[in-house]
This record gives C-alpha cells, structure tokens and sequence, in this order.
C-alpha cells in the first residue's frame, strides 16, 4: 500500500460491534468502499436495510452510507479476497480463571487466511497483550506462505473507543500504529491516515498493544484507589463525593475519578488482567495492577451490603424484598451492557433470596451476553408511580440523564445511590443511602 490510500480501496472491517461499525461507518463515509463481515447474521440483516442496531449511532448514517452505495456487510468470509485492507474488531474476554481469551482472535485470522492475497493489509485491534500480533496473527499468515512486510502488512492498532461521548467520535481520537516492519507501519499510517485526525506512529506492535494496556489500567488503578478510599471514608462517616470535588480544585497534580458499584464495559475491568498474565511470562507479579482489580471487583458486594444495612434500619431483610436497580448499562446515556456491575447486583441479591428487577430505558430488554445469560429476555419495568412505589428499595447503579430523580424521590421511601445521583435533589433525612 501506497502512502496515501487509493479512493477505490475495499476497506473490510471484521467485528461489527461497538468498535466496529463506528469505524465501518467512518470509511464509508470518506467514500471508500466499505465491506463489513460478522458472524451474527441479525447485524447484517440490520445494515442490508439501512438500519443501525447500536443506539448512539443514528440509523440516518448507516442508511446514508448504503443509499451511496459505500457500504456492504456479509457473513460470507471467503469474500476477504476483496478488501484491500482488513482491520479486525472482535472481542478479547477473558476466560473463568482471569487469563486471556483469545479464542475469537483466533478464529478469526483462522477465517480469513484462507481468502488472504499479497498486497493486503492486515490490521488487529482488540485489546491483547504485548506480542499477541506476532504470535498470533503474523505467525499463521506466514505458515500460509506469505511473508509479512512484503507481500501482506501486518499492523496492530488499538481502538480508543468511548461510546455515547459527544465529543469524541471514531475518526477525532488519535490512532496509534504500530507495525511488523517499517513497510507495515508505513501501510497502516496510510491506512488510518485516510480517515484519522491525527496517526501516532510507534516503533512496533508491542509498543501499541502496551500502550492500549497502559491507558486502561491508569483508570482501573485510579478507580480501585478511589473505590476504597469509599469504603474508609463512609465508615469515618465522611462524604467521599464532598472530598473529590474539593480536592479538584487543585489546578496541577491531581485528577478526579470517582467510585461507583463496580467495573464495566468490555475494557477496564478486562484488560489489565491481560498485562499481569503475560507480565508472569517474564517472572514479573504485577501486584498493584491485582490489587486494584480485587478492590474493583469487590464492590458489588459492598453494595449489597450497605443496602442490606439500609435495609435492616427499616426492618426489612433481604430476603423477600423487593429491589429495583436503576441502570443496566455500564455507563451513563448508552446501551452498552457488556461487564455492567449490574449483573453482578442482579446475581447476588437473587442469590440473597430479594425480587430483583431493573429499570433503563436505554435496555429496555436484555439481550444475548457472554457471562449473564440467565438475565436474557428480561425486560425493564415500568417508570410509574405505582410501580415503583411497589419495591422496598431502590439502588442507583448506572446515572442516566434519562432518569426522574425528583419523581424517584417522590416516589421512593428508600435510595442506595452509588453514583451521587441525587446530591441536587431534595429528600427527607435518611431517604438516601451512599455506597
């Protein structure tokens, strides 16, 4: 590939998820031809019709991207013959012992090796640890007889994602590269330069794949510090929302981040986990990056527990209550629900014998998850006063703008708030319980 990408370049994008389709989406827009391939047949059912299946991405883009006839979708992988280039978005879980899973990585160049050309580039984004490129892609590309940096360019580049954030999309965050060779790298500049702001070229696809791991577990360390300075500041009975805002009025050294009911979303509980894992590889024990993934991954449970306390003062056990847990999502105004702390709230109040059920109007029915698939089907109830007049309790998970708080407080005698929902709404004395 050139250094500059060809307008009749075939760009093909593997994975049409949250990552996926914004970047299918953003090719197809710029006028290239945009080739979409995913193995849910539902999806590109969806886009065959003009439609979008993600809420934040409006159904108009997709619609007038077919209308040009810039965008096609399929399940077909025989069709990656076709592509120019081909970027992968699929995702990297992690299996019941906490260690990769790089079974849909796999799969995946598995699929595609078949229908590989020379002159090809070959581009990986999921979140992986250092060395998952040259182990894993570059390894079965060459075993197919090519030789990478010559006849097919192998990059990785990790996807900076944030659905729902308004003021950055796919195409406005800087894209990091790194690649096999100095041919590859020049390949996937070309490649991310043709509908990129800004490219950051690195020296290698370690460096990236590192720098994707670095990011995320900046936030998931500064999480976990701040989720337990919760727990010791709500037993010395002090506000810890109160403390971060008046320590963010220092203008240097000091950025805020908050605590919540735990962890979610497909990156920052995932991904740290896939650095100390490989880190053992080299006899390292990354024990604060563990640490901070035991705090966050604890709290759920301390939820559980303040609301039982809450619970308890109004001489209600558990058992038998009826809970409402406001938010599915694992943030704010989206309807992303892959890793939600909810879940895990869902779970261990059931376990504790409570009627539990959930309200977002951004889910109003669970679909298909990885690890929660019990919870498919269910639907979100009603926002009414009857209706939630009928729980004992209800317990702020996810803070939606779409969310009544002045009627939740109208209508609810008791509120566990884990995200400072209501600090600007009026309740009586005790209606509210943080945690």
């Amino acid at each position: 590939m050139s250094k500059e990408l060809d307008k009749k370049s075939v760009i093909g994008v593997v994975g049409l998820g949250y990552v996926g389709l914004p970047l299918l989406l953003a090719y197809a827009r710029a006028g290239y031809r945009a080739l979409g391939l995913d193995i849910d047949p539902a999806k590109i059912d969806a886009l065959a019709e003009g439609r979008s299946y993600i809420e934040h991405i409006p159904t108009g883009q997709v619609a007038e991207a077919k209308a040009a006839g810039t965008l096609d979708a399929t399940t077909d992988f025989s069709r990656v013959g076709e592509c120019d280039a081909l970027i992968l978005c699929v995702p990297t879980p992690l299996d019941e012992h906490f260690e990769p899973d790089l079974s849909y990585v796999v799969s995946t160049i598995e699929a595609i090796v078949p229908g590989l050309r020379a002159g090809q580039v070959i581009s990986l984004e999921s979140t992986t640890y250092p060395g998952t490129t040259d182990e894993e892609l570059v390894t079965r590309i060459e075993d197919a007889g090519f030789t990478v940096g010559e006849a097919i360019h192998v990059v990785y580049s990790p996807e900076r994602e944030d659905p729902g954030n308004p003021d950055f999309s796919a195409t406005n965050i800087p894209k990091v590269v790194g690649g096999v060779t100095p041919a590859c790298l020049e390949a996937g500049v070309a490649l991310y330069g043709a509908v990129f702001d800004e490219v950051v070229p690195v020296s290698s696809c370690k460096v990236a794949e590192l720098t994707k791991l670095l990011e995320n577990i900046y936030r998931a360390v500064n999480i976990g510090l701040v989720n337990e300075l919760k727990v010791a500041a709500d037993r010395m009975g002090i506000d810890i929302w109160e403390v971060i805002r008046a320590a963010s009025t220092k203008p240097f050294g000091f950025k805020p981040f908050y605590p919540g009911p735990g962890l979610g979303g497909h990156c920052i509980p995932i991904d740290p986990f896939y650095l100390t894992w490989k880190a053992r590889e080299y006899g390292v024990h990354t024990r604060f990056i563990e640490l901070a993934g035991e705090i966050n991954r604890g709290m759920p449970d301390y939820v559980i527990h303040r609301t039982m306390e809450a619970l308890n003062s109004r001489a209600k056990a558990v058992k038998g209550s009826r809970i409402l847990l406001m938010g599915l999502a694992y943030k704010p105004d989206v309807d992303d629900m892959r890793e939600s702390p909810t879940f895990h709230l869902l779970d261990g109040f059931k376990r504790l014998g409570a009627e539990v059920a959930y309200f977002d109007p951004h889910v109003p029915v669970v679909g298909p998850t990885r690890e929660h698939m019990e919870w498919a089907g269910s639907e979100s109830v009603a926002w009414d006063e009857a209706t939630i007049r009928g729980f004992d309790c209800v317990v702020i998970a996810t803070h939606h703008k779409a969310f009544d708080l002045d009627q939740l407080a109208a209508w609810s005698d008791l509120i566990v708030d884990t995200r400072n929902a209501m600090a600007t709404v009026t309740t009586s004395d005790g209606q509210v319980v943080k945690a």
